[in-house]
């Protein structure tokens, strides 16, 4: 009998160091940002992501339908409709858009894109996202399509 009693103690001892080694392990990110210029355009120069769970590498995100139809709309709608297709990708997989540590941004016209990025921004203020960004301007993207958002989210 004392041997079981033992035994038990022993086996709730280690658990609860288990679950307190968990939780010293959470994800941790830090920004690396040298200068303060870049705060205005929503994004950082780097991120550092600790005791990371799993990381998720999204495709390029389009205004394409649940049914495949890319859209013929003007950039900000088609803006609004890769941020929400991204959104959905991040939340069925289970992570948070406040977690994506880098993004990919391709257009076909950065003079539109900047013409309507207070709707990117909002999003990323929304989301209290720090995430290291590159924006590209391409020649085209697949169809019809103007603007693309690729995705690093971690947990």
């Amino acid at each position: 009998m004392k041997i079981a009693k033992i035994l038990v103690i022993t086996v709730l001892t280690f658990a609860s160091s288990m679950a307190q080694n968990k939780k010293e392990k959470q994800m941790e990110k830090r920004v690396i940002n040298p200068w303060k210029w870049q705060d205005a355009r929503n994004y950082v120069q780097a991120v550092e992501a600790k005791n990371v769970e799993s990381t998720l590498y999204i495709s390029g995100q389009t205004a394409i339908s649940a049914e495949g139809a890319s859209s013929t709309a003007d950039m900000k709608t088609q803006l609004i409709e890769a941020i929400q297709n991204l959104e959905q990708v991040v939340n069925e997989a289970g992570y948070e858009c406040k977690n994506i540590v880098r993004l990919n941004i391709y257009t076909t016209s950065n003079d539109e894109l900047l013409r309507c990025f207070e709707v990117f921004q909002d999003w990323v203020a929304k989301h209290d996202m720090k995430q290291a960004l590159t924006l590209i301007e391409v020649q085209s993207l697949f169809e019809t399509l103007t603007i693309e958002l690729e995705a690093t989210v971690v947990k």
